[in-house]
């Protein structure tokens, strides 16, 4: 078995129910953090950590999530005959080349253990990533090249944390780790002995929740034949790492590098569209002038427009 990390899948099959109604015809992952959607945002990092194919884990009417990795050949054509380069350029960037890209249904909504198993025929008996496109990293070096780098010293199965009010820990999948061998705050890799989905704050083991991205071993997809149901009467993919840990696979929990933005909430995507409009030095100044312009204004004010 390859330790190499080359595939990773993406679960994009839900409905996106808290966007509505845009959502009703627009892919949750197709909404744009300033001009580029939420999937490639996360398909940018798992190409920087090296992944050399994606895999799309979706349901029926979200076919332009696969679209839009392909070629566009009426626009590329006239974006070439304006000699709009830089337009030409950022299109072209999107495209994965043939091979690159696969797509699997998810037909019943059974959670995100079930998506993941969706797509075990592809992975073989080697680790793949999973990235969720709802959590948006900012970081100097990827969040999931980061990771990658740490399993490549550790190996076995890991997940990405952040410390959380134990207030706002319920909604999440919450590591137990083990104490006396993890090390400090100081330290990235956190040993886990086991995982529990969305506890009541106070009978959860930490204040470590699991965040979007993580590396699988091949050990999880044989718990996730095996898992029932748990939170929610879905298939939980914290429940499957949880049960691997316990039968003796080396887990990890791994705290990155970054400020992560929770883009599944409306809050979130809006506090995450401001902090990347503000790093483009484009419209930062402008924005910036805005927002001092709001936050200053009489409450219930209309501020006219530049």
């Amino acid at each position: 078995m390859s330790n190499r990390i080359k595939r990773a899948i993406f679960p994009v099959a839900g409905m996106g129910t808290r966007f509505l109604p845009v959502t009703k015809s627009v892919p949750k992952e197709m909404l744009p953090l300033v001009d580029r959607p939420l999937i490639q945002y996360a398909v940018d990092e798992a190409r920087a950590a090296g992944i050399e194919q994606i895999i799309l884990v979706t349901a029926p009417g979200k076919a332009s999530l696969e679209h839009y990795f392909d070629r566009a050949a009426a626009l590329e054509a006239a974006l070439e005959a304006k000699g709009s380069v830089g337009c030409l350029e950022d299109v072209m960037s999107t495209v994965l080349a043939p091979g690159k890209l696969a797509t699997v249904r998810q037909v019943d909504p059974l959670g995100l253990g079930h998506a993941v198993w969706c797509a075990r025929e592809l992975c073989g008996d080697e680790p793949v990533a999973v990235l969720l496109p709802d959590d948006v990293i900012s970081s100097q070096t990827p969040c999931l090249q980061q990771m990658v780098e740490a399993h490549a010293k550790c190996g076995g199965t890991m997940v990405a944390t952040m410390r959380l009010p134990r207030a706002e820990v319920s909604s999440y999948g919450v590591i137990d780790p083990m104490r006396g061998i993890s090390g400090g705050d100081a330290e990235p890799l956190v040993a886990v002995r086991g995982l529990v989905e969305k506890p009541a704050a106070a009978d959860a083991p930490s204040d470590l929740a699991v965040i979007g991205r993580y590396i699988l071993a091949p050990a999880v997809f044989d718990q996730l034949d095996q898992v029932r149901p748990g939170a929610g009467g879905e298939i939980q993919l914290t429940d499957a790492i949880a049960a691997a840990a316990a039968a003796g696979e080396p887990v990890f929990g791994f705290r990155f590098e970054g400020r992560r933005f929770d883009c599944g909430s409306k809050a979130g995507f809006i506090e995450a569209s401001v902090a990347f409009a503000l790093q483009r030095p484009e419209l930062r100044d402008r924005l910036k002038a805005f927002l001092r312009r709001e936050l200053h204004a009489p409450e219930g004010a209309v501020l006219a427009a530049e």
